[in-house]
């Protein structure tokens, strides 16, 4: 019997660019036409002004820390293998807030508004010191 994991994203026929282009090592997110603002998570509309006029972008990777928790307790797998770890909220340098991992870093070092920038665990995005 294999365990299901909770860390591993279902890519649909919308979200595989993102999933594909995280694996090879770029982010991605979406611009509105209409009104010309970023956004993320991925939608099929710009959530700013509900256009559909919205394509991907490939963003800098470049973010400022926003906030974090530190989890100490996550019994979801494969999340207990981690513990600690730190999720965190970050600005991108094109204007969306996203969520994410912290990685690379120590608790006792971190501050708003720190430079981040974009890193890759298994495919995924993650995020870690420097700008």
């Amino acid at each position: 019997m294999s365990t299901v994991r909770y860390d591993i994203p279902e890519p649909d026929a919308f979200t595989r660019p993102y999933w594909e282009a995280a694996a090879a090592g770029r982010l991605l997110i979406r611009r509105c036409g209409a009104c010309g603002r970023a956004h993320h998570y991925p939608r099929e509309f710009c959530p700013h002004c509900w256009s559909e006029d919205v394509t991907w972008e490939e963003a800098s990777g470049r973010a400022a820390l926003y906030t974090w928790s530190t989890v100490h307790r996550n019994d979801l797998p494969p999340f207990g293998d981690r513990t600690p770890y730190t999720a965190a909220v970050v600005d991108l340098a094109e204007g969306p807030r996203m969520m994410t991992e912290l990685v690379n870093c120590a608790e006792g070092t971190l501050a708003a508004g720190m430079a981040v920038r974009v890193a890759y665990r298994d495919g995924k995005p993650v995020f870690e010191p420097g700008g």
